[in-house]
């Protein structure tokens, strides 16, 4: 498949949608989380150059560099979440007729689970700054968009806690009970405090609407 960012949006979801491992949940992940930060963009970009919020302008332009910044890293993780996930694949596929075999394999395995939970970490990390970033946006941004700062931050929580369920299956195949223990504790830290902020900007964004 060509590289999944530069194509279609219905030629990647029936990609989805299809019988083939990849692409996955990861790398819906990621799209959804780029979504995200596009949609805070937009609040941005309307925002911008606009007199009447004048006053948020400098702030509005440094939300809109950083949530352009998240897009498109968020945007690369489509592609990378397939290359780990193949990776693993590939690992389980290795032969094991010998004990050589077989500790090779392992050994394989290992490595490629870490790096397809090194993935979803990082698409974690991302997305819970889409939500800071559209919590900023729906409190100063453009009242005739703001919904879609509310739909930002939905969008980049979901992404948020859909990363997450890769990083838990993933981290209990694997042996390293200090590396599990490192990237769970840091998955802890990018959970708490997302669901508080999100509804934050949610309640803003309902309040401005209703």
């Amino acid at each position: 498949m060509a590289e999944i960012k530069n194509t279609a949006i219905e030629t990647f979801l029936d990609a989805l949608a299809s019988n083939q491992a990849t692409p996955g949940g990861g790398s819906a992940a990621a799209i959804v989380g780029a979504m995200g930060a596009a949609l805070v963009s937009m609040v941005c970009n309307l925002t911008i150059g606009k007199k009447k919020y004048a006053d948020v302008e400098a702030e509005m332009k440094e939300v809109l560099a950083k949530a352009e910044d998240l897009r498109h890293r968020l945007t690369g993780m489509i592609q990378d979440d397939v290359k780990a996930f193949d990776t693993v694949m590939g690992a389980y596929g290795m032969p094991k007729e010998t004990d050589a075999d077989k500790a090779k394999r392992d050994q394989a395995i290992q490595v490629a689970l870490k790096e397809a939970t090194e993935v979803p970490v990082r698409c974690c990390r991302l997305a819970r700054e889409v939500i800071d970033l559209a919590l900023r946006a729906s409190e100063k941004g453009n009242l005739n968009v703001i919904s879609d700062a509310g739909v930002g931050v939905l969008a980049a929580y979901a992404a948020l806690r859909s990363a997450a369920l890769n990083v838990f299956i993933n981290t209990k195949m694997i042996a390293d009970k200090s590396f599990v223990d490192a990237k769970l504790k840091e998955l802890d830290g990018l959970l708490a405090g997302a669901e508080a902020a999100t509804e934050k900007a949610y309640g803003i964004v309902k309040g401005k609407v209703s």
